[in-house]
């Protein structure tokens, strides 16, 4: 059975509450019981982590080694934290990138993600299905 590890950055914590005409109303601990739900029938084991804290979330993606893959969705991160891309550019599983939203249909400074260059696929604009999406990319296709 594939490891998982899915990592959310700074206030996804707030998802159902904040701006809920972009990123819906499920908050992330509903995200998380559909994740557990789907990788149950994909026959893979998911772990979760959300931090507001760059740090931890780069400390989380060098300690997990230990998963065969990785889903993040580092939030604002995504579009300032160079730190981020040299930890996930480190790790050697295979990682996809989600976006809740369409960043490329946003404003400007969202359209360009450090992340994407080190990570092996971009999921973005399909609200929170996001998530189930790139579960399923863990069975299929080479790392």
């Amino acid at each position: 059975m594939k490891k998982i590890l899915i990592i959310n950055g700074p206030n996804l914590n707030l998802l159902g509450t904040r701006e809920p005409e972009i990123y819906g109303k499920k908050t992330l601990s509903d995200i998380e019981k559909e994740c557990l739900e789907e990788s149950s029938k994909l026959n893979l084991s998911v772990s979760f982590f959300q931090s507001n804290s760059e740090s931890e979330i780069i400390e989380k993606i060098q300690s997990s080694n230990e998963f065969e893959g990785l889903i993040i969705n580092a939030g604002a991160l995504t579009h300032t934290s160079i730190a981020i891309h040299d930890a996930l550019k480190a790790l050697k599983i295979r990682k996809v990138e989600v976006h809740i939203s369409n960043i490329f249909e946003r404003e400007d400074f969202r359209k360009n993600s450090f992340i994407s260059p080190v990570v092996n696929g971009i999921i973005a604009g399909f609200g929170t299905d996001v998530y189930l999406i790139a579960l399923k990319s863990f069975n299929f296709g080479k790392k």
